[in-house]
This record gives structure tokens, sequence and C-alpha cells, in this order.
């Protein structure tokens, strides 16, 4: 549909335009430029463009050098016109953000461990053999040890309160917005839908039977699958 009779003329067409030299490697590197923070001017602030742009409008592969002629005039313009509104870069305008002289950390605090948290954590992966509960994902970076009954509610760090769960799972879990029965189904609430509009990922998971320790007393604790799914969960 480019007008090429076959894949060789249009890497010649190509090469032609890249001013490459036969032979033609093919090897094409097709890109984008993101631009990360723009700044938008008014029209009382709009810079002129360059004395030698295409009478056309139209511009393509056209470079300049921002160090002389019209590409310093016009970096120099638009630099002088960004500074002096009242957003630098699309951050607030303050000795902070724009000097880089502020602080970077705010002051220390005391933080109280959860005593026994690794080994919880440890013991949790072993039993569950290094996969997620639900999905069977076994990149240790994402998996972490959920808490059945949260410690801070009074839950123990041990398997039976446990289980291993991909990240994005564990937060859901934590915030009731699905639930793991005492049957061991995975459950995911119509509060995720009706609050985020989507979930479509999660809601492929749900009714599924999670995958369990094989050594029977280290299984997820029945009376603590059905507190989370009475007094957690919201449905």
């Amino acid at each position: 549909m480019n007008g090429a009779p076959d894949f060789e003329s249009m890497r010649q067409r190509l090469a032609r335009l890249r001013r490459e030299e036969s032979p033609v490697s093919g090897d094409f590197a097709i890109g984008c430029i993101m631009v990360s923070a723009p700044v938008f001017f008014g029209p009382d602030d709009w810079v002129a463009p360059p004395a030698d742009w295409a009478t056309t409008g139209i511009q393509q592969g056209k470079r300049y050098s921002l160090d002389t002629g019209e590409g310093s005039r016009i970096f120099r313009e638009c630099m002088e016109r960004a500074k002096r509104g009242s957003h630098y870069w699309n951050v607030e305008r303050s000795p902070e953000t724009t000097s880089g002289d502020g602080e970077r950390y705010g002051a220390a605090i005391t933080v109280r461990p959860r005593l026994g948290q690794g080994i919880f954590s440890l013991l949790v992966r072993d039993a569950y053999g290094g996969a997620c509960a639900v999905t069977g994902e076994h990149s240790a970076p994402v998996l972490e040890a959920a808490h059945i009954v949260p410690y801070a509610q009074g839950g123990k760090h041990q398997v039976p309160n446990g289980l291993l769960l991909r990240s994005d799972l564990h937060r859901l879990y934590d915030r009731g917005y699905v639930t793991v029965t005492p049957g061991h189904v995975f459950v995911v609430g119509e509060r995720l839908r009706e609050e985020y509009k989507n979930g479509r990922s999660y809601y492929a998971l749900s009714g599924s039977r999670i995958s369990l320790p094989r050594d029977p007393s280290l299984l997820p604790d029945r009376e603590l699958l059905s507190w989370h799914e009475h007094e957690v969960f919201m449905g």
C-alpha cells in the first residue's frame, strides 16, 4: 500500500531518503520523541518560526543548532517565555523546585518493625513453593506474604494465617476487594467493578481454586478465611 512493487524496492526508497549508500542494510530504526513536560504559550507569547521555514508550513527532517542562528534565537525566546509564567516546566514555581537547593528528605521518624515479619514471609514463601496461590506467578520480587487476619488486629505470624499473593492481589485482599473462601476459592467482589469501572484481569480469576501447601498443617485456617470473608471482604 506504499506504492513500492516489492519489499526490496521499499528498502531502496528508504535508503535514498536516509542518504544511505549501497549496500542497503535495511536496519531502519523507527522511534518517536516523547515530550515529558510541555509548556504552552498564549498567543501574545508565541515565538516567530525560523526565517527559513518552509512556505508550505510543512517541515520534515530539518534541524537547527541551539548555539547559533535561528535555532539559538528560538531556544532563547522559548526559555524566556517559559520562565516568565507562573509555571516552569509544569512544576509550581518555588525556591525549592527551581533552585534545586531545597531539602530532598523530611525529618527522620521512628519506625516500630513488626517482630517476626521476615521469618513469617520466608515460611509462607516456602509453604507455597514460591508461587502466588492465585496466579502461580513465581517472580519473587512481586510476591508477598499476606496475613489473613492482619497483624495489627491480632493476627499471628503463622503460616495458617498467611497466603502467598502477587503484590497487587495482596493490596486488594487487604482492602477487601477480593477474598479466599473457607473452601479455598478466590472471589472478586463487585465493588471493584463499581468503584473503578474496571478489574477485567481480576474477574477472570474469580471462582478459581487457589494452590495450597502440600503439608496439611500449613493449610490456610478455615476459620480465619471465614473471618476475612465476613469482616473484611466488601462483596
